[in-house]
């Protein structure tokens, strides 16, 4: 039986930051035929035709591939059955149709849990140093410390409140624990086994995890129910000299409230943001130009140097794909619905 048909459309880029040599040799010890496909395409109307024409079982691609036909054949012997997409949202890449037709879909997963809380890491020391404000102030107004009148503080022995703890933060308790911090989270889902595995405690409410902890972190999933769950008196009520981080998702934050909390307590308040209610940010979002609001154009995720990451947690799919096991983070019709 001849081994299933892999195609791989990537930049030259993509190529190799998701596949340097050791990453390769792992694709390359898989038993698939493997069809590179450079990007970007000289005509994008004949990506139909490369379609057709190599009808590949599998489609290992990430930013550049061109948007998958909604009347591609897919989920059957001959046809298309497995995307595993080396990125996140895979709705600008595959039709709805597809999955509902069988096409079975991954992506990144969890693979860059461990990046994100890095980022996570940094917009908290960003926010406790008011790194954000000097680099500017600096920069471009000449500006330097005012004596006792420069207010920053320190990490080390506060209390950090954690909302969600799923795998990023999860990866973020290691990261946290040698600034002798006190940990807790809220997250009514997460079993107690989890919090107890990570020795962190259960807050009993989303207002008594603002309330209580000098740091909150951000990151909830976006549901239609945690739209703008995060309110305007959650916000205010944060500790004086405390700080907002959200390295989860935009939506879950109601922005208007958060600029309004900004602009009122620019001295005891600092904000650091990697995710917005609309991106890319607008030019003219009143989020800019706020001094204590430190901001990041969503980057929190892979790295350029961890890239490879992503790839290595797609081959671990495909061997179990091509052994018929069940995939990881797979996009059911559920997720995709749910995806920003």
């Amino acid at each position: 039986m001849p081994a299933p048909v892999i195609l791989l459309p990537l930049t030259s880029e993509e190529a190799k930051d998701f596949f340097p040599p050791p990453v390769q040799g792992k694709l390359d010890a898989l038993p698939v035929r493997q069809l590179p496909i450079p990007l970007p395409l000289n005509d994008s109307s004949s990506w139909k035709s490369i379609l057709q024409e190599h009808r590949p079982e599998i489609l290992l691609c990430a930013w550049g591939c061109p948007p998958l036909p909604e009347d591609l054949p897919v989920g059957q012997t001959g046809q298309l059955r497995y995307v595993a997409y080396l990125a996140g949202s895979v709705k600008k890449l595959v039709p709805r149709k597809l999955i509902e037709n069988g096409l079975l879909v991954t992506n990144w997963g969890n693979a860059i849990s461990r990046t994100i809380s890095e980022c996570g890491l940094l917009l908290i020391l960003t926010a406790m140093r008011r790194a954000g404000y000097w680099n500017v102030a600096m920069h471009r107004d000449g500006g330097w410390k005012d004596g006792m009148k420069t207010v920053t503080q320190s990490l080390f022995c506060r209390s950090v409140g954690l909302h969600g703890f799923g795998a990023i933060a999860q990866e973020m308790i290691p990261l946290l624990r040698p600034f002798h911090v006190s940990i807790s989270a809220f997250s009514p889902s997460v079993p107690d086994s989890v919090f107890q595995k990570y020795g962190v405690a259960r807050s009993p409410s989303l207002e008594h995890l603002f309330t209580e902890h000098d740091i909150i972190v951000e990151l909830a999933p976006y549901t239609p129910k945690n739209h703008h769950i995060v309110t305007e008196k959650l916000l205010r009520s944060i500790q004086p000299g405390g700080a907002f981080i959200n390295i989860g998702r935009g939506p879950v934050v109601d922005e208007g409230a958060l600029i309004r909390v900004a602009r009122d307590r620019l001295n005891d308040l600092q904000i650091g943001l990697d995710v917005y209610e609309t991106e890319p940010l607008p030019k003219d979002s009143p989020l800019r130009g706020i001094p204590n609001i430190a901001l990041l154009p969503h980057i929190a995720g892979p790295t350029k140097d961890r890239r490879q990451d992503t790839a290595s947690f797609a081959i671990e799919n495909l061997s179990r794909f091509l052994q018929g096991q069940p995939l990881e983070s797979q996009i059911t019709l559920d997720v995709y619905d749910r995806a920003t």
